[in-house]
């Protein structure tokens, strides 16, 4: 079993900047893959950027590139995810999310990911 617990989340300002963690407990083999996700209300969860953990590989949303950073820190067993040059557009809940294998993780599938944490909030206002 994997616990995830993410933290960080708040209210800024368009432009500004916000640092989401994630503490993970658990199996490390089930957390090769760790995941960021987003659900705005009325839409469907999507992937924001993924990371395997085993070593330093990372993907990014199109629409996160350049602004959004993911990384790990594995001696505190925790996942960040810089968030800088916020827009509206990012205001949703965020998922942090880990699984042993996940197919075409490249893609950035919901589906592919076993363990969610229970979320954090982030709104940005223009």
């Amino acid at each position: 079993q994997v616990q995830l617990v993410e933290s960080g989340g708040g209210s800024v300002q368009a432009g500004g900047s916000l640092r989401l963690s994630c503490a993970a407990s658990g199996y490390t083999y089930s957390r090769n893959y760790m995941g960021w996700f987003r659900q705005a209300p009325g839409k469907e969860r999507e992937g924001v950027a993924a990371v395997d953990t085993r070593g330093s590989d990372t993907y990014y949303a199109d629409s996160v590139k350049g602004r959004f950073t993911i990384s790990q820190d594995n001696a505190k067993n925790t996942v960040y995810l810089q968030m800088n040059s916020l827009k509206p557009e990012d205001t949703a809940m965020y998922y942090c999310a880990a699984a042993e294998t996940v197919s075409q993780w490249l893609l950035l599938p919901v589906s592919g990911y076993d363990y969610w944490g229970q979320g954090t909030q982030v709104t940005v206002s223009s």
